[in-house]
């Protein structure tokens, strides 16, 4: 059974973050899909735009990675409310996990935003990341040190999903059917 979906005002903004390996690309895109003129913003293709002294994003973070991964979330909001003002709806997608959620929340003040964490069980994930391609944990312990900070030091901003069970469509039609409950910000974020 298909959940009853309705669509945002537009143009507006949704912010999807989650662990690596929770979904966030495959449903950002299917989410802009499914939207009228809308965009899908990577923000991790501005940390690959880094030629040289690119600094290695992990668990533990440099000052120098902390500062460049700070730099990302503010390039990806400037870039999305560039696209918001020309009419489109945004579906920035990336991680964004501890208190950096609420500090790029921030960025989108004023914009009518739409706050959507993928969660799915850690061992989901580490059996995602173990069908792909790319690798971004060393081992499964680290998923599990990601998920905590995730569960444990993440505000509880948006629409919190559990996806694990479900497939990308049915992701969308939560998110499309939970609207009121991702939405975290308009006039300024609550």
């Amino acid at each position: 059974m298909t959940a009853c979906v309705s669509l945002p005002e537009s143009p507006s903004i949704f912010l999807i973050t989650g662990l690596m390996a929770a979904g966030k690309s495959t449903v950002a895109q299917a989410l802009a899909e499914r939207l009228p003129r809308s965009v899908h913003l990577r923000g991790d293709v501005f940390r690959r735009m880094i030629v040289s002294g690119r600094a290695e994003m992990g668990f533990e973070l440099s000052e120098e990675a902390e500062r460049q991964l700070r730099l990302r979330y503010r390039i990806a909001a400037a870039a999305a409310d560039l696209y918001f003002q020309a009419g489109f709806t945004v579906v920035h997608q990336d991680i964004v996990l501890g208190q950096g959620l609420a500090e790029v929340a921030q960025h989108y003040a004023g914009r009518p935003l739409h706050v959507v964490v993928l969660c799915p069980d850690p061992a989901v994930v580490a059996a995602r990341e173990a069908g792909r391609a790319k690798s971004g944990y060393g081992d499964t312990a680290a998923v599990v040190d990601f998920d905590r900070v995730l569960r444990a030091e993440t505000p509880r901003l948006g629409l919190w999903l559990d996806t694990s069970d479900l497939t990308v469509g049915e992701t969308v039609d939560r998110i499309l059917a939970r609207l009121s409950e991702a939405r975290v910000g308009g006039a300024g974020v609550r």
